[in-house]
Formats: structure tokens, C-alpha cells, sequence
């Protein structure tokens, strides 16, 4: 129990020393001649990385109060509501109770960020009443497909001693069969997908999948905006056969040759099997949680006032699974960001270079992203490198940023 609250503790502190490091150093920064992004805009990119780094604190105090909360005593006041006869009902009956406590704990600063921070950015634009329509699929879907999960995780733990083993393995097989049918089956209850009118721009994108091996299963659009105005696209499906996702914010701030080279961008990570990667990175991860999970001694329960249920071990799990992320986020972090630079040669071989360094620039203008940040920052949080280093790799030089220069550029 020490070594479980010391790891914690400490684990909050460096994500609030993290935080502070970023707000310092952007601060100062964004009174700096501004990179990539005309002055104005570089400011409020600054600005509103500092919000969002001051409200991370917020959610990592809370984080932290849920953690005392859980330990010291919520785990035994929940086991006493849902019962403790270990049957399959009342382990799921503890784990949804801890789900949904900490959800209505959170959801505060979910609406703070989506209706305040966010809006005042002019980046979500989502409705209460479409907020609560997804708020509601999220939690159907949590229901069942969790439900089902978490029932055989807890059969394994009441019939099998290596229970961890065997969860280990049918957890990865289920977030790899969500990622290869999100795109068709998940995607579609939020957003209306449909095919791309642009005939031109479709077979452009049909012609550089055939070069790398691939075959389209479709080419769509989805009406992103209605939430959000960040620009994104993605790929879906494992194999040879790929869904085309494009945002329509995408289409309508890109140009055709500037889509064609962030999907060779995204293409380079298939030719280069970062996908499978990634997949062995995630199995390796979720290994190490169940096993270390599965071999804690039940003292540790017990010290929590709390009998050793498959409903407790499995809220446990849940409880500190951010502190494994925590640790594994910079083993992961290095491999992906020399990824992206390699995507990044890829996709200037298939799309250009100049359609490419475009491109990147008009995301950052688009979606008001700092082009800096601490390296402490980097090392602990960042999947791709800072865009400034994947566009000097690319070529580009920026000319102390004068706005006819970034302008130009973005035409």
C-alpha cells in the first residue's frame, strides 16, 4: 500500500511539474518572434496552450483526490452497496458504480473544456444537445461491449489462477478488432459517412493506394464540423483492403495535391508496417499492467478494507492503468515520433514535398497548434515530433516569419 500511494503520488507530481514547465516555457516563448504562424495567430496558439495545460493540473488534482478517495475507503463503501457473493452481477454491478462515479466526478471538466475553453477558440462546435446524444452512445457503448469484456475477465479470475494471462490476451484481441472496425461500425453512430463526390480527388487517392499494395473499400467523408474545426484523416481497417476517412474540414481548407500528401503520409506508416508496430507496443504494454496486476498480493485489498473480488482487481486495474501509461507514454513516444519522420519521407515521395510542407503548415494555422514546447514536454507526451523539426527535415526554412512569406506559402 506505501509503495502503491508513494508511485502515485509521485506520478502526479511529475505531471503537474510537466504542466508547469509547458506553461512557463510557452509563456515566454509567445513573446518570442513568432514560427510558422502569422503573429496574431501565434499568440492565440500560445494562449490557448496554456489554458489547456493549466486545466491538465486541474484534472490532475482530481485525478489524484479520486485516487485518496478510492483507497481510503471507496472501494469498501462500494463493495458494501453492490455485495460481495463474487457472483459475475455483482462484480460488473462494483466495476459500473466505479465507472459512473468517476465519470460524474469528471464530466464538469469535460463540459468546461468542450463549451468554454474550446468554444472560446472557436475549435468545438458541438451542441448540449449533441453533446448529450454522444454522451449517451458512449456510455450504451461502454455497457455492452464492456459488460461483456469485463464478465469474461471476471470468469477467468474466478476459475483460472494465471486469470491475468488469459484477460491479457482477450483484451488485446478486442482493442485490435476495435480499430479494424471502428471505421464501419463504431464511426458510423456519431458521424453520417458518405462517398466522396469529388471523382478527381478519389481516384488520386485510389492511385496511391494501388502503389503501395492496397485496394480502397471506399472513399468518405464525414460531417466532422458539426463538433469540431480541426482537420484530420484517417485509414481504417487492417489488411490489404483500406476505408478512406477524410474530414470535411480537411477537404475544404486542403487542396487536392495537399490531401493526396498527408494520406502518403499516413501510407508510409502502412509500407512501413508501423501499424503492426504499434500493435506489438500496445501488447507489450497491457502484459506488463495484467501481470503486474495479477500478481499483487491481497494484502493490498485488505489494507483497503476491501475483499479481493474480480470486481475490485479489475476497478483497480482501471484505477492505476494511467500510471502504467505514464511510464510506458516516452518508450512509445520515441519509437512513433521516428516513425512520423520516416512517414514524413514517404509521404513527400507520394505527395510532393512542397504539397506537403503546405499541408503542415495549414494544419497548424487550422488547428492553432504552438509549434513549441518544452522538451520535458516532448519526451513525455509527444506521439509525433513538434511540426517545426518534421518541416526542417522536409526542407523548409522559415523566414522569421514574416506574413507575406507564411501567407505565400498557404496559397
Amino acid at each position: 500500500m506505501t509503495i502503491l500511494m508513494a508511485l502515485f503520488t509521485l506520478y502526479i507530481a511529475i505531471k503537474i511539474y510537466v504542466s508547469v514547465m509547458q506553461i512557463g516555457y510557452v509563456t515566454d516563448t509567445k513573446r518570442e518572434d513568432a514560427v510558422l504562424l502569422t503573429p496574431a495567430k501565434y499568440v492565440v496558439a500560445g494562449n490557448y496552450a496554456i489554458k489547456k495545460e493549466r486545466l491538465s493540473i486541474v484534472e490532475s488534482f482530481i485525478e489524484y483526490m479520486l485516487f485518496l478517495f478510492w483507497v481510503f475507503g471507496g472501494f469498501a463503501w462500494l463493495q458494501k452497496i453492490t455485495g460481495i457473493d463474487n457472483t459475475i452481477y455483482s462484480n460488473l454491478l462494483f466495476i459500473f458504480g466505479f465507472l459512473a462515479l468517476n465519470f460524474i466526478v469528471t464530466l464538469p471538466l469535460d463540459i468546461y473544456k468542450t463549451f468554454k475553453l474550446d468554444k472560446s477558440f472557436h475549435f468545438s462546435k458541438t451542441t448540449p444537445k449533441l453533446y448529450i446524444i454522444d454522451t449517451i452512445k458512449s456510455a450504451i457503448l461502454t455497457l455492452v461491449f464492456g459488460g461483456v469484456i469485463f464478465a469474461i475477465i471476471i470468469y477467468f479470475m474466478e476459475n483460472y489462477s494465471k486469470w491475468w494471462l488469459y484477460s491479457f490476451v482477450v483484451v488485446f484481441i478486442f482493442i485490435v478488432l476495435v480499430n479494424m472496425l471502428y471505421p464501419t461500425l463504431i464511426a458510423p453512430l456519431f458521424n453520417k459517412f458518405k462517398p466522396l463526390e469529388d471523382e478527381e480527388l478519389k481516384g488520386s487517392i485510389e492511385g496511391i493506394l494501388k502503389k503501395v499494395g492496397l485496394s480502397s473499400d471506399g472513399v468518405f467523408t464525414i460531417d466532422a464540423s458539426k463538433r469540431d474545426s480541426r482537420l484530420n484523416a484517417y485509414f481504417g481497417g487492417l489488411g490489404k483492403s483500406k476505408r478512406v476517412v477524410l474530414f470535411d474540414t480537411l477537404i475544404e481548407k486542403l487542396d487536392k495535391d495537399e490531401i493526396i500528401a498527408i494520406l502518403g503520409h499516413e501510407l508510409g506508416h502502412y509500407s512501413h508496417k508501423d501499424i503492426y508496430k504499434n500493435i506489438a507496443t500496445i501488447g507489450v504494454f497491457l502484459f506488463v499492467v495484467f501481470f503486474s496486476v495479477g500478481n499483487l498480493p491481497e494484502s493490498l485489498f485488505l489494507n483497503m478494507g476491501v475483499v479481493p473480488t474480480a470486481g475490485a482487481k479489475l476497478a483497480l486495474i482501471m484505477l492505476i492503468l494511467p500510471l502504467f501509461s505514464f511510464i510506458y507514454m516516452p518508450i512509445m513516444g520515441l519509437i512513433s515520433r521516428h516513425n512520423e519522420y520516416e512517414a514524413d519521407k514517404f509521404g513527400a515521395k507520394i505527395g510532393g514535398k512542397t504539397n506537403l510542407i503546405r499541408a503542415l503548415l495549414k494544419l497548424v494555422n487550422e488547428n492553432k497548434a504552438f509549434p513549441k514546447s518544452h522538451p520535458i514536454y516532448i519526451f513525455f507526451y509527444y506521439t509525433h515530433p513538434p511540426v517545426l523539426e518534421r518541416l526542417k527535415a522536409l526542407g523548409y526554412e522559415d523566414s522569421k516569419n514574416d506574413d507575406s512569406v507564411i501567407l505565400g506559402f498557404l496559397k
